[in-house]
């Protein structure tokens, strides 16, 4: 599993918009990567309304919140129409990047495989983790206190 301290896996996804999202395009930025399971279920629901309402706090704290599923853009891009997401999602339909950040359930409820484990990942302006937090219950929530004590830590 990735650690503080280790670089973080570079990518290029797409955007509900369809445009190309590249993590090396955001040095000089602190990247908040959020890997939630599906669009439209509740728990992942709550949790990105909850980024869309804070989304001011992240801004102060000098952070890009990307949030990261197996959705197609298609699929991503209802979603953040009908909740008013204020921030990228990013599709990674064929899960090369949850495979890389070891956010991947290999079997997933009904059977489901290869859907992205709920996690949460700050990367700082260099490129580098500075916060590694891999849920095995979609249920849960990300520790948004500690996330968001780190961002303060650097700046």
């Amino acid at each position: 599993m990735l650690q503080p301290g280790d670089k973080a896996p570079d990518f290029a996804l797409r955007a509900s918009d369809k445009s190309l999202v590249k993590l090396s395009e955001q040095k000089g930025k602190n990247v908040l990567l959020l890997f939630f399971p599906f669009a439209f279920t509740g728990v992942c629901t709550k949790e990105l309304c909850m980024m869309r309402d804070s989304l001011a706090e992240y801004e102060r704290l000098d952070a890009q919140i990307f949030a990261i599923s197996v959705d197609s853009p298609y699929t991503l891009a209802k979603w953040r129409e009908e909740q008013g997401f204020n921030f990228p999602l990013l599709s990674d339909f064929n899960k090369t990047v949850s495979k890389k950040y070891d956010s991947l359930y290999k079997e997933f409820g009904l059977g489901l495989k290869g859907v992205s484990k709920r996690s949460a990942f700050v990367v700082d302006k260099k490129g580098i983790i500075q916060y590694a937090e891999v849920l095995e219950n979609a249920g849960e929530l990300p520790n948004f206190e500690a996330i968001n004590q780190t961002l303060q830590r650097i700046g």
